[in-house]
C-alpha cells in the first residue's frame, strides 16, 4: 500500500487577471488535504478508481477521458512507463470542500499522480506533477492559468504568471490567514467563463482592472518579503475592491469580508472564482480568536486559520 497527500492553496492576491497574463501570488493550505491510497490487487484484476466522497466506483478501462481522475492516471502511468491497466486499486479522499476555491480538484489530481510515481518507485518531481495536473484542471475550469495546479504540486508560497516557471519565495515573516467558508458552491469555470465575457464585451475597462489587479500583486509580494503586514491588508482591501468591480463578489461574501476587517482583520478580501467559496482574512497571530468567532457569528460554515511561514 502506497499514500500521498497534497495541500489545499488559496489565492492571496490576483485571482482572475491570473488569466489574462497578471501575476498573481498563491500558498498552499496544509489544514486540509487531500490523499490517494494505492492497493494491489490480484493479477488480471485491472484498475479500479474509488472515490468515496462523491459515491464513484469504476474500472480504469471503463472510465472516460472526461472524469479528471481517469485522465490524470492514464497520462501519470504513460509518462512514467507503466501498464495502462496495473492491478491497482486507487483509492481517493478529500477534506477541501469542492467549488471552494481552495484547489479542491487540484488536490486530488496531485495527490494522485504523487501516489502513482511513489508505488511505481519513481519520483515525482514538482514541475511533472503541475504538467499532468493541468490536464485535469482544463476539465475542471475550462481555461484555466495553471495557478493551482503549480501551488499545490510545490507546496510552497509561489509567485505566478501564466506561461511561466513558478517562482517560489519565502515570506520575510509569517502570515496568518483566517479562511472563512461562505457554504456557498461556487465552480470556477463559471465564473471564469462570465468574466471572460465580459472582457470580450468591454476589452478596454476589464484590461484595465486586470492591469490594476497586476499592480496590486507586484506590490503585495515586496510587502511580503519586507514584512509589511499593515500594507499587505491594504492591498487585500484594493484587491477585493477591483473583484467587485469586475462581477465576481457577492452580498454575502461582501458581509464576510467586513465583519472580517470590523473584528480587527488587516484585511480581507474573496479568494479563487468568487459569487461564493471562500474569505481569506489577514490577521495578527494573537488575534485571530475574534475574528474566527465573528465570522462564525456572521454565517460562515467554517474558518480554517492557517500560518504562511518562511
Amino acid at each position: 500500500m502506497t499514500t500521498a497527500h497534497a495541500p489545499g492553496k488559496i489565492i492571496l492576491i490576483g485571482e482572475h487577471a491570473v488569466v489574462y497574463g497578471q501575476p498573481a501570488i498563491a500558498v498552499p493550505v496544509w489544514e486540509v488535504v487531500a490523499t490517494a491510497t494505492i492497493t494491489n490487487l490480484l493479477k488480471d484484476s485491472g484498475c479500479t478508481l474509488l472515490a468515496p466522497d462523491i459515491n464513484l466506483r469504476l474500472r480504469l478501462i471503463d472510465a472516460s477521458d472526461e472524469l479528471p481522475l481517469a485522465l490524470v492516471t492514464r497520462l501519470a502511468l504513460t509518462h512514467l512507463g507503466l501498464p495502462a491497466n496495473p492491478d491497482w486499486q486507487i483509492k481517493v479522499h478529500s477534506q477541501i470542500p469542492m467549488a471552494g476555491g481552495l484547489g479542491s480538484g487540484a488536490a486530488l489530481s496531485a495527490a494522485l499522480v504523487r501516489a502513482i510515481g511513489a508505488h511505481a518507485g519513481q519520483p515525482t518531481p514538482p514541475a511533472l506533477i503541475s504538467e499532468l495536473v493541468f490536464a485535469s484542471e482544463r476539465l475542471y475550469h475550462g481555461t484555466p492559468s495553471g495557478i493551482d495546479n503549480a501551488t499545490i504540486a510545490y507546496e510552497m508560497p509561489i509567485w505566478f504568471v501564466k506561461g511561466q516557471p513558478p517562482v517560489p519565495f519565502t515570506p520575510h515573516n509569517p502570515l496568518t490567514i483566517a479562511i472563512a467558508d461562505s457554504g456557498i458552491p461556487a465552480p470556477t469555470k463559471a465564473t471564469v467563463s462570465e468574466v471572460r465575457r465580459h472582457w470580450q464585451a468591454t476589452p478596454d475597462r476589464y484590461a484595465r482592472l486586470f492591469a490594476a489587479i497586476g499592480q496590486i500583486a507586484l506590490a503585495a509580494r515586496q510587502a511580503i518579503e519586507q514584512g509589511d503586514v499593515d500594507e499587505l491588508g491594504r492591498l487585500f482591501n484594493h484587491n477585493q475592491a477591483h473583484l467587485a468591480e469586475l462581477g465576481v463578489s457577492s452580498a454575502p461574501l461582501n458581509t464576510l469580508i467586513q465583519v472580517a476587517k470590523s473584528a480587527g482583520a488587516l484585511g480581507a478580501k474573496l479568494s479563487g472564482g468568487g459569487r461564493g467559496g471562500n474569505v481569506i482574512a489577514l490577521v495578527q497571530a494573537s488575534h485571530t480568536a475574534p475574528v474566527t468567532q465573528a465570522l462564525l457569528a456572521a454565517g460562515a460554515k467554517r474558518v480554517i486559520v492557517t500560518t504562511v511561514r518562511r
